[in-house]
């Protein structure tokens, strides 16, 4: 992929949650199909994955209802789906193969993490605590925090902006093709992880990620070897 020594110089790590800190793409799937049931919905097809997988829920819903739907009843729908998700995760997260050593590297360097993520807050403060990770991210830019959702690069911004560390000296990690090409154009280096989507899903995407990986590990042997070296603030 190109660019492959950006690696080695930028200032801040940029994390988004699901699917990329742990591999639980598969616990939303089966949240959504027992929402869509209920609702006499159509269940996602992997096109449609595409399209959404990243997006805010207040994104999400009105494309799968094909209507406009108001504050309330996004907020319903939320619920339900999210309280379904938390039910059927706990317990049952652990953190991608190689996160831990990762973040090891990481703060050993000085390079502060955050989390950029589409997912409501009970989300990200559930995952984080079944991770045993919360101490890792004292900095989380939320979706619902920025004017514009993924694919625009408002979050990974506000991440960097909270972080004190310009977009292009950060990394980002994610694992969906918009959650990567909100990376791309907050001017960041980005590493494709495929949990949720096959190599190809993201280089034959418009904007490529620097890197595509299968975990932490592959990333820690290959492009972010040098991780422990030269790279984060001294």
């Amino acid at each position: 992929m190109t660019a492959p020594d950006r690696t080695a110089r930028f200032d801040g790590a940029i994390f988004d949650l699901d699917g990329t800190l742990t591999d639980n793409m598969a616990l939303h799937q089966r949240a959504f199909e027992v929402f869509l049931s209920k609702h006499g919905l159509p269940p996602l097809t992997l096109e449609l994955r595409r399209r959404l997988d990243g997006k805010r829920n207040r994104d999400i819903f009105p494309i799968l209802f094909a209507r406009e739907l108001d504050d309330a009843t996004q907020r319903a729908f939320a619920d339900e789906k999210e309280s379904l998700y938390r039910e059927l995760s706990r317990g049952r997260l652990s953190p991608l193969r190689g996160l831990r050593e990762l973040l090891a590297l990481l703060g050993k360097a000085r390079v502060p993490s955050a989390v950029a993520t589409s997912a409501p807050l009970e989300n990200v403060d559930h995952t984080l605590k079944e991770l045993g990770l919360a101490e890792f991210f004292r900095v989380v830019a939320r979706a619902d925090d920025v004017p514009h959702g993924k694919p625009h690069p408002d979050v990974f911004l506000l991440a960097a902006k909270r972080l004190g560390v310009a977009p292009e000296r950060c990394i980002a990690f994610e694992d969906a093709p918009v959650g990567i090409e909100s990376a791309r154009r907050a001017g960041m280096t980005c590493v494709a992880l495929t949990t949720s989507f096959p190599a190809g899903v993201f280089t034959a995407h418009a904007s490529a990620p620097h890197h595509v990986v299968r975990d932490y590990a592959e990333f820690l042997a290959g492009p972010g070897r040098d991780l422990g070296g030269s790279g984060g603030r001294r």
